[in-house]
């Protein structure tokens, strides 16, 4: 046998990765691109009236079309090749940030026309997840999807590092006009990428029993049920959503719990944290591949998360403390995701994986402005006053994170993590969670066709005489 062929065989290796490379370095220059923008915005519509409000609207904007349309947008990437579907992303990214650009230089552009741009790059971001975690395993071998979901990981954080700054930069010397250009080229060199790469079984599986095609609709709503359908996936996405919702619930706070016990300096030092968590979060996943058994791991890297990113963050009282918390908390949370993802693409059908991404996207965001919405009252009106007082809960927690300004809120984020630690480790003691990979067979073959309608949901590994080890099965129900 050759060395390269030894090398290509040996399990964790990079052979092989060249197309991901490709892929990965077109995504990587698009995020970056599209951060430089978003952070124009934010001065642009701030310069228009320096109000909160505005921003805020702004942030809205963005998240709630990626969220609401991900099920469509996971169904339709499901109806065509992964690579139109990626093009599609882009190309709408490009037509939409290419249009403010001639706005701009025909003198036309007004700070209004930046909500409706953001809600249509909402809309082509909500096509990139589910289009891009689908692609990737007809990029990269089953065992290199943790270190692909990784690098894909760490080049959103490194965009989240690098794009405000050279947005604020652009935006500083040149103006907004050339930082829109900047985005338009970013959008053309991911599109160049995808399309000279081959993504090996790139099909779509067309239903040979003479149905009538479902509405888009129905095929969205299908995701979801998928989900639930799997008792596994169930579990887990519900565990997953809890988490995400009272992480979400902290981490709104941060911000102003640092800014009323520090500053702005010290802010941009928590931020720069979190970035470059994810970073070494992503380099972790690159080098090491995640996890062998990925629930039990997810689960372990979700206490930790609530643990550093929350409990630590609530307790430290310094900018030395909130980096280290959060730069741990980041860096866990990127190898979680990573994982997640790796276990929908390998037990899902790679035929509805686009609509179960979407899903995903769809549950774990949806609790987004919910949260939002509620951290902050509480905050002003329940637990700063108490914690000034002292009364209440303050009585116990007191001790732990003080009476000053900020207290309230880190009294918050603590709670919020021992909530999460809760459930983190409700989903450990369960085995349909921790035992993931055993109870769900995986799907070797993508593309594979499935004979019509919702495919079985395969629940534990067969050995080769189609036997079940210890003959258990997680009953599927619809």
């Amino acid at each position: 046998m050759s060395d390269a062929r030894k090398t290509a065989d040996i399990p964790g290796s990079f052979a092989g990765m060249g197309p991901l490379m490709l892929v990965w370095s077109g995504q990587a220059v698009s995020l970056v691109g599209s951060a430089a923008v978003r952070f124009a915005f934010i001065i642009e519509v701030w310069s228009a009236g320096e109000q909160a409000t505005a921003v805020t609207i702004l942030s809205l904007c963005a998240m709630l079309p990626q969220a609401v349309f991900s099920p469509i947008a996971g169904a339709i990437v499901d109806r065509i090749p992964k690579r139109a579907a990626l093009q599609l992303a882009d190309a709408g990214g490009l037509v939409v940030v290419g249009s403010l650009a001639l706005l701009h230089y025909l003198g036309a552009l007004q700070s209004w026309q930046i909500y409706p741009a953001t809600v249509l790059l909402g809309v082509c971001a909500a096509f990139q997840f589910p289009a891009l975690s689908s692609a990737v395993p007809l990029l990269v071998r089953k065992d290199q999807l943790g270190r692909a979901n990784g690098l894909l990981a760490g080049a959103k954080s490194a965009a989240g590092i690098g794009g405000p700054a050279l947005g604020g930069l652009l935006v500083a010397v040149f103006g907004i006009g050339p930082t829109l250009l900047v985005d338009v080229a970013s959008y053309a060199f991911a599109l160049i990428g995808i399309r000279v790469v081959r993504l090996k079984g790139d099909v779509v599986v067309k239903d040979t029993t003479g149905a009538p095609r479902r509405r888009i609709t129905a095929d969205a709503a299908e995701g979801l049920r998928y989900l639930f359908r799997v008792p596994s996936l169930r579990d887990l996405i519900v565990n997953f959503c809890l988490v995400n919702l009272v992480m979400v619930f902290g981490f709104a706070l941060i911000s102003p719990m640092v800014l009323l016990r520090a500053d702005t300096g010290a802010l941009a030092a928590v931020n720069s944290a979190i970035g470059i968590g994810g970073v070494a979060g992503a380099l972790l996943m690159a080098a090491w591949g995640g996890p062998k058994n990925r629930g039990r791991g997810m689960m372990l890297g979700v206490v930790g998360m609530c643990l550093s990113g929350l409990v630590a963050m609530g307790l430290a009282g310094g900018v030395v403390g909130w980096c280290v918390a959060i730069l741990i908390g980041a860096l866990l949370m990127t190898t979680v995701n990573a994982s997640m993802q790796a276990i929908v693409q390998t037990k899902v059908p790679h035929e509805w994986q686009g609509r179960v991404f979407g899903a995903v996207m769809f549950l774990s965001q949806i609790s987004v402005p919910l949260a939002m919405a509620v951290s902050g009252p509480l905050a002003d009106h329940v637990f700063e006053p108490a914690a000034a007082d002292g009364s209440g809960i303050f009585t116990v927690l007191g001790p732990l994170v003080g009476d000053g300004p900020g207290s309230g809120m880190a009294a918050m984020l603590f709670l919020a993590g021992v909530g999460g630690t809760a459930i983190a480790l409700w989903g450990l003691a369960s085995r349909s969670i921790r035992d993931i990979d055993v109870l769900l067979l995986d799907f070797d073959a993508p593309g594979e066709p499935e004979a019509s309608g919702m495919p079985e949901a395969h629940d534990a590994p067969r050995g080769k005489s189609g036997s079940r080890p210890g003959g258990e099965r997680d009953e599927v129900h619809a």
